[in-house]
């Protein structure tokens, strides 16, 4: 796990100068082990360190032998493979990165499907003065774009361009709108005017700061049924996710793993049991005296079965407050999960023992587990009210405006993303793949445990692993309303202290609870904030906070992150304190 950034001329010269010293700075939480750059007349690269494999040889920029370089963030899980298959001589490091270059070399254009992993690189051809910029399948990594008159600008986090002083942090009215109502902004654009993702699995061709070719690899493609029968299943699931598990750990330092007491991050548990994986410390939160119900005793029993050292995180409301604006201000790109002040937290005593956690992330998506996905067993005459979209501030009168072209640009783009799905469930998971997945879950992840240096890394989402439980047959992944049935099945055998088939309710935060404590004293700071003023109708924001008994109180927690955001990356006031 690293930071990148870079910027390639528009005309190149001699008078070339990009900023790679403010970029590094900007991402510096990112790479904590060390930093590297490289410039010359058409393109400048900058790149700060997470050292988790070749500790001492992997520094980067990475030079070829033929003088080609590479710049990445996150890892290549089948770098020994890449490594075998073209020889020692193409190779210059035991870096993991290395490994896209050289395939690079070798294959030309389409080098991108020969890799499996979690990344974001730059790939510079000198030869060419081509800058190729490449993101994961998934989206697990992060990596964005933007422009100047004279630059093109690349970076791991969008408020990179900001701190740099490349750009202007300027919000469009529709991706505030967007944001707000979704939770987060879906597609190519962010919130941000001027600022797009390159999105999970794409590939851009650079060349004097022109895109002048774009390629995407897509693994949710609708396809013959991966197993037969539930014998077939479990036989096949127990194959792909041992071996994925596997890869996985591969790493130079230690590692952990981010249990919650659910079926994904126990199913991961029970896979690293099997690979006789023991005595790594496994993460769970606690939070005391809160109504919310608890799955740590089920966590507590999952490590205990699988060989591993349990570690209970109690978080407080202390914590909680006093985290959450440090964590809303690297939410650059925002997504308004709740679950990034926990993840921060259980990151930041993780950092303690380990640079590397195993989450359970994509489970729900890759195995069918959300409960609204149980509306595709509903009959038909009942399916199209169930699936109606609906923002989270629809009938409010919270906001100032209707704001309403965001939802015919999301529903397109699940329309696209759902093309080619063979049943409505798989038409459910296509469109929770395409943006809630990368743009909401992993960019959380992502900012999180980045925001204490920690590498996220998420077994249940890989080239071999996904697709497979994607094109699960209906029946093996939904049954009797209980989703993930497949994946629950094979964990009640694996490990059945992690209760696979126990009544489930989900990680969630006594947000609520904790912020109405606190809502009288909190109004002012949200009422005077310009971002709030400039998108909500101020009368109606007091009230929801001095209000006890407020009937929209669920939306405190949006409107507080939303300030707290604007706040930290768009005016750049970092370490605000809350009134108590």
């Amino acid at each position: 796990m690293c930071g990148i950034a870079g910027a390639m001329a528009k005309t190149p010269g001699e008078g070339f100068a990009p900023p790679l010293e403010a970029l590094m700075e900007a991402l510096a939480h990112r790479g904590p082990d060390g930093r590297g750059s490289f410039k010359d007349h058409a393109v400048g690269l900058a790149h700060v360190r997470l050292s988790i494999i070749d500790l001492a040889g992997g520094a980067q920029p990475i030079r070829s032998p033929r003088g080609n370089l590479i710049i990445a963030n996150g890892e290549i899980y089948n770098y020994p493979d890449i490594r075998a298959a073209l020889g020692e001589a193409a190779f210059t490091t035991h870096s993991d990165s290395e490994g896209a270059l050289a395939l690079y070399e070798k294959h030309g254009e389409d080098f991108v499907t020969r890799l499996r992993g979690m990344y974001a690189f730059a790939l510079y051809d000198v030869a060419q003065e081509l800058l190729i910029l490449h993101r994961d399948p998934f989206g697990i990594k992060p990596l964005y774009i933007a422009e100047t008159a004279e630059h093109f600008l690349f970076a791991s986090e969008a408020q990179s361009f900001f701190r740099a002083g490349l750009t202007a942090p300027e919000v469009r009215a529709e991706g505030a709108y967007e944001l707000l109502q979704l939770k987060f902004t879906a597609g190519r654009k962010t919130v941000f005017a001027g600022v797009e993702r390159v999105l999970p699995g794409e590939t851009l061709f650079v060349k004097r700061g022109e895109i002048v070719k774009r390629t995407r690899i897509n693994p949710w493609i609708a396809g013959a049924a991966s197993a037969e029968g539930v014998a077939d299943g479990l036989a096949r699931l127990d194959a792909e996710l041992i071996e994925s598990v596997k890869a996985h750990t591969l790493s130079d330092v230690p590692y952990g793993v981010f249990l919650s007491g659910g079926v994904d991050s126990c199913s991961v548990i029970a896979a690293m049991m099997r690979l006789k994986i023991t005595d790594f410390p496994c993460y769970t939160v606690r939070f005391p005296n809160s109504s919310l119900y608890d799955e740590t005793d089920t966590a507590r029993a999952a490590a205990r079965a699988a060989g591993a050292r349990h570690v209970e995180v109690e978080i407080t409301e202390s914590d909680f407050w006093a985290t959450m604006p440090h964590v809303a201000a690297h939410m650059d790109d925002p997504a308004m999960d709740p679950v990034m002040i926990p993840s921060a937290i259980l990151a930041r005593r993780a950092a303690e023992d380990v640079k590397v956690v195993l989450c359970g992330n994509g489970g729900d998506e890759v195995f069918a587990g959300y409960r609204r996905y149980e509306r595709a067993a509903l009959p038909s005459f009942l399916r199209k009210k169930a699936l109606r979209a609906k923002g989270q501030f629809d009938g409010s009168g919270l906001l100032i405006g209707a704001g309403d072209g965001w939802r015919a640009a999301f529903a397109a783009s699940e329309a696209e993303a759902a093309a080619n799905a063979q049943t409505l469930l798989q038409k459910l998971q296509a469109t929770d793949c395409a943006d809630f997945l990368p743009h909401y879950l992993l960019s959380t992840l992502d900012r999180s445990l980045m925001a204490y240096g920690v590498e996220g890394r998420t077994p249940l989402l890989d080239m071999k692993l996904s697709p497979f439980g994607f094109n699960l047959p209906d029946a093996l992944k939904l049954k009797s309303l209980k989703g993930k049935w497949l994946l629950r099945k094979w964990l009640d055998g694996a490990l059945p202290a992690a209760r696979p088939f126990a009544k489930k309710r989900g990680f969630s935060v006594p947000t609520e609870e904790w912020i109405a404590k606190r809502a009288p004293s909190l109004a002012s700071f949200v009422c005077d904030q310009p971002g709030v003023r400039e998108h909500f109708r101020i009368d109606a924001v007091r009230a929801l906070f001095t209000d006890n008994a407020h009937p929209q109180a669920h939306l405190r927690w949006p409107t507080l992150f939303f300030a707290l955001w604007h706040e930290g990356v768009v005016r750049g006031r970092r370490g605000v304190t809350l009134p108590a």
